[in-house]
C-alpha cells in the first residue's frame, strides 16, 4: 500500500490524544446512603472489570476512528504495476471530432460519446493536476495546460470539423504541451474511433516517458460511396468547346452497388450525367462532358446521391476559360511565315512576333506559348527569363538556327536539365513515330495509317542524352522533337532548325497545327482546379499593383479572410488560411468589383474509407506501448483510469472504517451501562 500524501501520516500522533485523555480522565466519587452493605465488596469488583472492559473498546474505537481519519487524507491506494505513481499530472486529452465521429452508436453519436469519456477522463484526476484538451483543429487556445475547470469547458465546445491530421502529429502536438509542463508525470490519452486512414502510430516506438492509453469508441458500420477527384483530360478549356471531365467514385463497404446517380451542375443548372454500378471495395472512372459558355472564371460542382455519409458526395471545382490563347513568336531576321499562319488559322488564338533585339521580358508571363526561331544566339538576359517563364508555368518551343552559337543555348538547357545540343549533322532523315500517348498527339488522330505524311529533315543537330519524353522519333531512333517538364512549365525541343528549306515540319499542317495547339494549352501554370480543407496550399496570382497598402482577401460561404500575403516580382503568393473550413467556392480579390482568382475547396477524402481499428488490433499494433481502455457504453470510466493512474483507491474504506468505529464508540457510550 502506498500513500498519494504520506505527509498526512504525521498526524497519527494525534492518536496519542484519546490514550492521555483515558489514562488521566478521574472520576469525582459521589457519595450514595444506603442500609445493607453485605454485599459491597462482591458488586464493587464486579463494576470494576465491566468498567475496565468498556473503556479499553471505547479506547480502541477511538483510536481506530482517528487512525482511519488520518488515512483518509493521506489517500492510500494500492499501486497496479509500475504505471500508478505519486504526485501532481499533466494530462492530455485528445478528442477525435472528424467527420466519422458524427457516425452513431446506440443511437448516440460518436462525438457526444467522447465528449463524455473526456469529462469522466479529467473527474478522475485531482484538482491540482493540469489538462489539454486537444482536436483535430490544432486551435491555438489548445495549445496549453489549463485548470480541471477550463478542460471541462473545453470539451463542451467540441464541434465537428472538416480537418483531419494523422494520430501522429496529435501526439507530437501533446509532446510540445508536455515539455512546456511543471510536472513529473505525463499522461496522454486518444479517444477516437480510430480510422485506418488517420492511425500511423505503432509503425515507430512510442515515447515511454508519457503514459500512453487509448480509447476505442465503436461506430455501427455503415456503407460509403465518395467522390474522390475530377480532372479535366485537357489543361486548359476553351469557349465553346466540348471540355472532357473524369470523375472518380469509389465503393468504400463490402456490397456491390446499383444505380448510384451522378449529377453537373454548372451554370446555376443540375443536370443528370450517368448512373453507375460499382463493385465492392471497387473504384469507376466516369467521363462527364462540358461546354463552356463564356469566358472567365467558371464554377462547376459534381454530386452523387449516398447515405447516411455524404460530406464527400460533392465536389467543387473552378476553372478559368480564358478569352484568347496568346502565342509569341521570337525571330532573328523575319519570323516565319509557316508558324504565323498556323496559329493566326487557330480560333481564339493570338499571334505576336517580336524581333530578339527588343524584347520586353517582364510580358513574358502574359504568353501561352513562346516559339524560338532560328536565333542565332541566346543571350544571358533571354536565358534568364525563358527560365522564369517555364519554371512559372509557361511553354516554350526551340528551333535552333543551324549556325547557331551553341554556347548561350546549352546554358539555358543545362539549367533545365535538358539535352545540349552538339555538332549539326547533314543527313536526310524521315520521321517514323509519333507518340500518340503523349498529351500533345493524344486523341489527335483517330487512326494512324499509313496514309499520313511524316514529316522530315535534312540535317539535324546531335543532342546529349537527357530524361526527355520523345514525341517524334527518326526512322533511325534518333529523337527529332522531344519534350523536358521542369517544374510548372514544358519545353520543347526540336533538333532541326524552323526554316523549310531543312525542316519541312512546318508545311505539314496535319501534324504542325495541332502541335502547336496542344503545346499552348498544355500550360500547368495555375491548374488545379480544387483543393483541400485543411493542407497546406499556397496559391499565386498575378501581381500588377503599384500601393503597397492593398491586401489580397478571400471570400466566400459567408465569410471574408486576409491571408497570410507575400509578393516576389510579378507574382503575389498567399497562403490559405485554416479559417477555411466549408467547402465551396471562394475569391481572390484586391476590389470587391474583381476577382483575380476563383478557389474551390473540399472535405479531405481521408475519412471516407469507414475502415477501423478495434481493440485487439491496437494492442497487438502498439505492442504494450500503450493502455487500451475498453469500457461498456453505460459504463463510468473514471473509477478505471483512477485505478490506472493512481492504482486501486482505499480513500472510500478509510471514510466507511472511520465512521464505523465512530458508531460503535457511541454504541458503547449509549447501550453499555456499568
Amino acid at each position: 500500500m502506498q500513500f498519494v500524501y504520506p505527509a498526512f501520516l504525521f498526524a497519527l500522533a494525534a492518536l496519542a490524544i484519546p490514550i492521555i485523555i483515558h489514562l488521566f480522565h478521574f472520576r469525582r466519587f459521589k457519595r450514595v446512603y444506603f442500609s445493607n452493605v453485605r454485599f459491597l465488596r462482591e458488586v464493587k469488583e464486579e463494576t470494576s472489570s465491566r468498567s475496565r472492559l468498556r473503556n479499553l473498546l471505547v479506547l480502541l474505537s477511538r483510536l481506530l476512528a482517528l487512525a482511519f481519519l488520518v488515512l483518509l487524507f493521506a489517500q492510500p491506494y494500492l499501486p497496479q504495476g509500475e504505471d500508478a505513481q505519486q504526485g501532481a499530472r499533466d494530462v492530455s486529452i485528445f478528442v477525435d471530432n472528424s467527420f466519422s465521429m458524427s457516425a452513431l452508436s446506440s443511437d448516440v453519436p460518436l462525438l457526444d460519446q467522447a465528449k463524455r469519456r473526456a469529462r469522466e477522463i479529467v473527474n478522475a484526476y485531482q484538482p491540482e493536476d493540469r489538462f489539454q484538451i486537444l482536436t483535430h483543429d490544432f486551435e491555438g487556445r489548445h495549445q496549453r495546460l489549463v485548470s480541471r475547470e477550463e478542460a471541462l469547458d473545453y470539451i463542451e465546445d467540441i464541434d465537428i470539423t472538416p480537418v483531419v491530421h494523422p494520430l501522429s502529429q496529435v501526439l507530437s502536438r501533446q509532446q510540445q504541451v508536455f515539455e512546456l509542463g511543471q510536472q513529473p508525470n505525463k499522461e496522454s490519452y486518444l479517444i477516437s474511433d480510430f480510422q485506418r486512414s488517420i492511425t500511423d502510430i505503432g509503425a515507430e516506438p512510442v515515447d515511454t516517458s508519457v503514459a500512453l492509453s487509448l480509447v476505442p469508441l465503436q461506430a455501427v458500420q455503415e456503407r460509403n460511396i465518395s467522390l474522390d477527384s475530377v480532372w479535366f483530360a485537357a489543361p486548359v478549356q476553351m469557349q465553346g468547346s466540348n471540355s472532357t471531365l473524369l470523375v472518380r467514385v469509389s465503393n468504400r463497404s463490402d456490397e456491390s452497388v446499383e444505380n448510384i446517380r451522378l449529377s453537373l451542375n454548372y451554370g446555376g443548372q443540375d443536370k443528370p450525367v450517368s448512373t453507375l454500378s460499382i463493385p465492392a471495395g471497387g473504384t469507376v472512372t466516369d467521363t462527364v462532358f462540358l461546354t463552356p459558355a463564356s469566358t472567365g472564371w467558371q464554377r462547376a460542382r459534381v454530386a452523387l446521391t449516398d447515405f447516411p455519409v455524404q460530406f464527400d458526395d460533392t465536389l467543387h471545382f473552378a476553372f478559368q476559360v480564358p478569352a484568347e490563347i496568346r502565342v509569341l513568336s521570337i525571330f532573328e531576321d523575319q519570323p516565319n511565315a509557316f508558324v504565323r499562319a498556323a496559329i493566326e488559322g487557330i480560333p481564339g488564338f493570338t499571334y505576336t512576333a517580336q524581333n530578339s533585339n527588343s524584347l520586353n521580358y517582364t510580358q513574358f508571363d502574359g504568353y501561352n506559348l513562346i516559339v524560338l526561331e532560328d536565333l542565332l544566339s541566346m543571350s544571358s538576359g533571354l536565358g534568364s527569363a525563358l527560365d522564369r517563364y517555364l519554371r512559372g508555368g509557361g511553354n516554350v518551343l526551340v528551333f535552333p538556327a543551324r549556325n547557331a552559337e551553341l554556347g548561350g543555348y546549352n546554358r539555358f538547357l543545362n539549367g533545365l536539365d535538358a539535352a545540349a545540343l552538339r555538332n549539326f549533322e547533314t543527313q536526310n532523315q524521315q520521321v517514323g513515330a509519333i507518340n500518340t500517348e503523349e498529351f500533345i498527339f493524344k486523341d489527335v488522330f483517330e487512326k494512324l495509317d499509313e496514309n499520313l505524311r511524316l514529316p522530315s529533315s535534312r540535317g539535324r543537330f546531335r543532342a546529349g542524352s537527357a530524361a526527355g519524353e520523345v514525341l517524334l522519333r527518326f526512322r533511325s531512333g534518333v529523337p527529332f522533337l522531344q519534350k523536358f517538364s521542369r517544374d510548372l512549365g514544358n519545353l520543347y525541343l526540336c533538333l532541326a532548325p524552323v526554316d523549310e528549306e531543312i525542316n519541312d515540319l512546318v508545311r505539314n499542317g496535319e501534324i504542325f497545327v495541332p502541335m502547336l495547339y496542344k503545346m499552348a494549352i498544355s500550360a500547368n501554370r495555375d491548374q488545379q482546379i480544387a483543393y483541400t480543407l485543411g493542407s497546406e496550399a499556397v496559391i499565386s496570382v498575378a501581381h500588377e499593383v503599384e500601393n503597397p497598402n492593398l491586401l489580397y482577401k478571400i471570400r466566400g460561404e459567408g465569410e471574408e479572410f486576409i491571408p497570410e500575403q507575400r509578393t516576389v516580382g510579378n507574382r503575389a503568393y498567399l497562403s490559405i488560411p485554416r479559417q477555411v473550413r466549408t467547402a465551396g467556392f471562394y475569391d481572390i480579390f484586391l476590389s470587391r468589383d474583381t476577382t483575380l482568382r476563383l478557389l474551390a475547396f473540399n472535405y479531405d477524402r481521408r475519412e471516407s474509407e469507414l475502415s477501423y481499428f478495434n481493440a485487439a488490433d491496437l494492442r497487438e499494433r502498439l505492442g504494450g506501448q500503450a493502455e487500451v481502455l475498453e469500457v461498456l457504453d453505460n459504463a463510468v470510466l473514471t473509477g478505471k483510469i483512477q485505478q490506472q493512474s493512481r492504482g486501486i483507491p482505499l480513500g472510500k474504506w478509510c471514510l466507511i472504517g472511520a465512521l464505523i468505529f465512530l458508531a460503535v464508540e457511541i454504541l458503547l457510550l449509549r447501550f453499555w451501562k456499568v
